[in-house]
């Protein structure tokens, strides 16, 4: 089933680059990347709270008791804030020598986080899905990896899924019981496609943004694509969650001018206020809830 971007509702239109929604505590968390931001905004898309930073951040997930935990990109670490001032909860720059993306946090506070080094992506497979465990301690969990993005842990705790958004494939993993990875698998072939931030429903399908095809897109384990949701040809469809007050709202965030201000500022922070690009949430219902 093909849905036109008519169905999307504008919720929020005041973003750079909106990355990593998350629907937590009873309220949409996202990421504005070159703002240097985590934003948090109730079901209506009113303003709750807006987090500053240092550097560009991305991956969000909470730990056990609330924390929030976000990547901070080009600093490779992993920051921790709740009521006070952000600390650093780990430092993953002895394993990254690019730059951090996306994360998961899984219901014990181990955060699988998305590390691109150079030379991986297109390149070849030298990027990696970096585990932090709930302590700060840091180690590999994957190698090999090939632009390691948006990801998920099933309910149950024992299955990370992961988009490769260059290979136009998502990997499933075995998470053992000290957070390791096992049984590196193919969950989803979705060719034609770039899959980035994803989300995890009640039927363990999965729904990702594809950016270059502006279309948000449901698949299911073994590859088969039972729905999409065009934007428009100008908006990058960037990530989506599932939530709302029963679950059924799903999120969908886009971006405007991304690539041209991502090639043009480069890896320089300092050049994110110039940023032409901006970023919007939009909000639709779908039948299957979120998972969980």
């Amino acid at each position: 089933m093909n849905d036109s971007v008519s169905r999307l509702e504008l919720l929020v239109d005041d973003l750079v680059f909106p990355e990593a929604p998350r629907w937590y505590d009873d309220s949409l968390w996202v990421s504005d990347i070159h703002a240097h931001c985590v934003v948090r905004y109730d079901e209506s898309g009113a303003l709750i709270a807006r987090h500053p930073f240092g550097d560009r951040v991305s991956g969000l997930g909470h730990m056990p008791n609330g924390d929030a935990l976000v990547v901070s990109m080009l600093d490779r670490r992993l920051l921790r804030f709740g009521s006070g001032a952000p600390t650093v909860h780990a430092d993953l720059s002895p394993f990254c020598d690019g730059f951090l993306n996306d994360m998961v946090v899984d219901s014990r506070g181990y955060a699988y986080v998305g590390a691109r080094n150079p030379g991986g992506g297109h390149e070849g497979p030298l990027d990696a899905v970096i585990l932090a465990t709930p302590e700060g301690e840091v180690r590999i969990a994957a190698d090999a990896m090939q632009s390691p993005n948006g990801s998920v842990v099933t309910p149950d705790g024992s299955t990370l899924i992961v988009a490769e958004t260059s290979q136009a494939r998502l990997l499933a993993f075995t998470i053992t019981d000290d957070g390791s990875l096992r049984d590196r698998r193919v969950f989803a072939e979705v060719p034609g496609r770039s899959p980035d931030g994803i989300c995890l429903d009640a039927e363990g399908a999965i729904w990702f943004g594809s950016p270059a095809n502006a279309e948000f897109v449901r698949v299911h384990e073994g590859g088969r694509v039972s729905q999409t949701i065009t934007t428009t040809p100008d908006r990058w469809a960037v990530a989506c969650a599932l939530g709302g007050h029963d679950g059924h709202s799903f999120f969908a965030v886009t971006g405007v001018n991304s690539v041209a201000n991502i090639t043009r500022m480069g890896s320089d922070r300092n050049l994110d206020v110039t940023s032409e690009a901006t970023g919007q949430v939009w909000v639709t219902r779908v039948d299957v809830p979120a998972s969980g």
